[in-house]
């Protein structure tokens, strides 16, 4: 992977040549496309991310924000250069619960420099667009 760039790993991980980050699995999104500057995720919301209101947890949007915020960023960055999230904004606009369909994320990065990144994301219905919450992210650029 050293000597990819971000979205020839990503390209590579959409086509099953290299594993999907543990995360994914464990709460149930997968990567659906990525472009330069750009990324779609799909989640599926269910019993196994319930918080004690019986409502999917805000951490299962936070995490879908935080992984198309990143990734978008991702696919700018030449081979050898990492970043990491510094700052994460979270807007959550209606409640998810367990039988609600199949959300989508899409992420846009906005601005990629020598040292920080921004990006920004929004969250909706897969199936009917509505919208389910919206994020920015600041990152900062890990050259070699």
């Amino acid at each position: 992977m050293l000597g990819m760039s971000g979205l020839e790993i990503l390209r590579a991980c959409l086509a099953g040549e290299l594993p999907e980050a543990s995360i994914m699995s464990t709460l149930g999104f997968r990567l659906t496309a990525a472009e330069e500057g750009s990324v779609v995720f799909e989640g599926d919301p269910g019993d196994h991310l319930l918080n004690p209101m019986g409502t999917v947890h805000g951490g299962f949007l936070a995490t879908l924000l935080d992984s198309a915020l990143g990734s978008a960023v991702m696919t700018r960055l030449p081979a050898g250069t990492a970043y990491t999230t510094v700052q994460l904004g979270v807007h959550m606009i209606r409640p998810v619960l367990a039988g609600t369909p199949t959300l989508r994320c899409q992420g846009t990065a906005l601005h990629v420099g020598r040292t920080t990144a921004t990006a920004e994301a929004r969250v909706v219905g897969a199936e009917d667009g509505k919208l389910y919450a919206h994020g920015t992210t600041t990152c900062v650029v890990l050259r070699p």
